[in-house]
């Protein structure tokens, strides 16, 4: 197995003088090198071919004792000197200083057919900055992550990557609930693929600290790296400010596009916190995540955040812009000008006004939405609350109902839906007035659409998954990998490669959730630990 290193994060950035594991403050550095633990007998669980085709690896090199070593951190690639990244971030809305790679370690990068990719343990053991944790990654967890990022990616959405998961052999204590009921669990190593890990916080961290020279540096190091078309778009401008501004604009476009394809398919990202977005606009760090099944603005995957809510999916994209409100703040020392920055943020908020409808637009076949249309949208949101409705089957199935010439009878297009209610006995009174009206109108504006039936179920199919990795799915997934089965990994691994076709061999997975995972702990709501 042969890897092409091409490192530059540890080259080209300042370096912690300390080449030890321990816990400890770093300041002045942007990384601090760690060595990454031996896990007693690893054993491979699943890998993705495919991520290993991008990082130039082939389908033998997967099976190899060289590829099982490297990336369950047992033997370090020739060349290579793994780094843990320092960052700062605000969690839940409050300051939280330094956080850092507490449970993750850049491997290396390594560059094929002309891109660069960081591979990064999770996992791996403790780092400078674990704090009070040991550094290690559970099965139940890991599994989660590795199927999510391959499932986002053929979804779509903007993400990291997953090459392996990995099993180490050995037991981790973890109080999953967080309720003082700890227990050992088996532990486990994903290996992460992005173009780099770099987050919001790197940022933070140094503009916290005063450390102005080295905000700069990593500020360059972006540019330069991941973010090259800055430098040749302000080719022979000498104002480096209007690189940062710049660099800033991309970032904040990136992660709107990020959001919307988040709430296009009904995704949850659980904790939102500063350190927890990257400068790519890559989803990163899947903890607590969820789809929703119910189509609730207000729910949150997150148990962390059951009181207060605030990473709930309605309210994402103002997360969204409060982080990148902190990102502009930690920016502003190599800008020192406030307007430009404020500007971005403003095109942010309208921008997603826009992007969201036209999203939604999407979702129920209308590609050439107009606003007379918006009432439509808003009146589709409401009534979607008015019983409990699954997101998923709900715009699945629409694709199905036809257009029609009668504007009283609405009963037929209710029944084509009828498979996403999860409780149909509601639909009475009220609620179902609101259905029969509301498909009323969208039925006459789809009349005023040249597109044929057929043809615009193709479209809205194209942006309205059949299948996303519904959290009771992966939890069936880590029972049967704890009990030695791994079989549901690679079926489920298979099922999220094609979300947009029909798969009638797998049509089982095209379901509601059923009820006895309603509240089974790791199909409703999970802790931070999961």
């Amino acid at each position: 197995m042969k890897l092409e290193l091409n490192d530059h994060f540890n080259q080209e950035l300042p370096a912690d003088p300390l080449t030890t594991n321990g816990r400890r403050q770093v300041t002045g550095a942007a990384f601090s090198y760690v060595s990454p633990r031996v896990p007693s007998a690893p054993k491979l669980l699943h890998a993705s071919n495919e991520v290993a085709q991008l990082i130039g690896l082939s389908a033998a090199d997967v099976t190899s004792k060289d590829f099982l070593e490297t990336f369950s951190g047992a033997r370090v690639p020739d060349g290579a000197r793994p780094y843990a990244m320092c960052y700062g971030g605000h969690q839940f809305g409050n300051w939280a200083g330094q956080l850092g790679d507490g449970r993750a370690i850049n491997l290396c990068e390594v560059q094929h057919l002309d891109k660069r990719w960081t591979l990064q343990l999770k996992g791996a053991g403790e780092t400078p900055y674990s704090r009070t944790a040991d550094g290690l990654a559970v099965l139940r967890s890991s599994l989660r992550e590795h199927l999510c990022s391959e499932a986002m990616f053929h979804l779509g959405v903007p993400t990291t990557r997953s090459l392996s998961l990995i099993a180490t052999g050995d037991e981790v204590m973890r109080d999953m609930m967080y309720d003082g009921n700890a227990a050992y669990e088996p532990g486990a190593v994903v290996c992460r693929v992005a173009p780099s890990f770099i987050r919001f916080g790197n940022f933070q961290i140094f503009s916290a600290n005063g450390d102005v020279e080295n905000l700069r540096r990593l500020a360059d190091y972006t540019i330069k790296h991941h973010y090259p078309a800055v430098i040749a778009d302000h080719d022979g401008d000498s104002n480096s400010a209007s690189h940062y501004i710049d660099l800033f604009r991309r970032v904040s476009d990136r992660t709107l596009d990020m959001v919307i394809h988040w709430q296009r398919v009904g995704f949850v990202h659980g904790v939102m916190n500063t350190d927890n977005m990257s400068i790519h606009g890559d989803t990163i760090d899947f903890g607590p995540y969820g789809w929703l099944e119910g189509y609730d603005h207000d729910w949150t995957p997150n148990t962390t955040d059951r009181q207060h809510r605030r990473y709930r999916y309605g309210h994402q994209p103002q997360i969204a812009l409060w982080n990148l409100l902190q990102l502009a703040n930690a920016l502003y020392p190599l800008v020192e000008d406030v307007e430009p920055l404020q500007e971005i943020l403003h095109e942010f908020q309208s921008q997603f006004e826009i992007k969201y409808k036209v999203m939604v637009g999407e979702k129920i076949g209308l590609s050439d939405i107009v606003r007379t249309d918006y009432e439509l949208l808003a009146n589709l949101e409401e009534t979607l609350q008015l019983t409990e409705t699954d997101m998923t089957i709900f715009f699945r199935l629409l694709a199905r109902v036809p257009k029609s010439s009668s504007a009283e009878d609405q009963d037929d297009a209710l029944a084509i839906v009828a498979d996403a209610f999860y409780k149909p006995a509601e639909l009475t009174g009220d609620v179902v007035a609101s259905w029969r009206n509301w498909f009323r109108d969208y039925r006459i504006r789809l009349n005023q659409s040249e597109l044929s039936d057929v043809d615009r179920a193709v479209e809205m199919n194209r942006v309205n998954p059949k299948y996303v990795l519904r959290n009771y799915m992966a939890q069936l997934a880590i029972d049967a990998a704890t009990a030695g089965d791994v079989a549901l990994i690679d079926e489920l691994y298979r099922l999220m490669k094609q979300p947009y076709d029909e798969q009638p061999d797998s049509e089982k997975w095209f379901a509601k959730r059923p009820d006895w995972a309603r509240n089974k702990v790791g199909c409703s709501m999970l802790s931070c630990s999961s």
